[in-house]
């Protein structure tokens, strides 16, 4: 945990000093769109920036270089070898951050609109966007694995995000 902190412990200071810069955001957003005269500025807002917010911390994270280069494209091949041969703690570290990198946008997107409320739609932009992200860290060669296991947990993530809100899901 510890080696994680040292190489990505900016990022989240960077992420939590973010955080009153979001919540002006989200105030200055939705009185913008109160005064356009949207139906529901202060859900929009909240969930627009919680999104943008949630996951731009960890696609700078993925974005960042690295020293291994390669692809997997065999499912569950990068996982198992990782599992077999990482100590638990930073195997624990890899599997959770790919779990989490799109967990805001999952959550907040069917929040945000009733045309992305559905499960199907969430893992659908969940899986463009992170073999976006996959595509990006071998095209800059960034010194990263681009892996087909980062998209299914990644996308995995966000459906399971998106499970968790389903109450508050955005009515057709």
């Amino acid at each position: 945990m510890k080696q994680a902190w040292d190489i990505w412990g900016n990022v989240v200071i960077t992420a939590l000093s973010a955080v009153p810069v979001a919540v002006l955001a989200v105030f200055l957003l939705a009185r913008r769109r109160g005064r356009a005269g949207h139906p529901d500025p202060w859900r929009t807002a909240a969930a627009d920036v919680g999104a943008l917010a949630g996951t731009a911390p960890w696609v700078w994270m993925i974005l960042t270089p690295g020293t291994a280069r390669g692809v997997t494209l065999v499912p569950l091949a990068d996982l198992a070898r990782q599992l077999a041969h990482l100590p638990p703690g930073a195997a624990f570290v890899q599997v959770g951050g790919n779990l989490l990198v799109f967990a805001a946008l999952g959550a907040l997107l069917p929040v945000r609109s009733a045309r992305l409320a559905s499960l199907s739609a969430v893992a659908g932009v969940a899986a463009a966007a992170s073999a976006t992200v996959e595509i990006l860290q071998y095209g800059l060669r960034l010194g990263r694995v681009s892996s087909v296991d980062d998209v299914i947990l990644n996308t995995a993530g966000a459906v399971l995000a998106a499970l968790a809100t389903r109450r508050w899901w955005a009515r057709r």
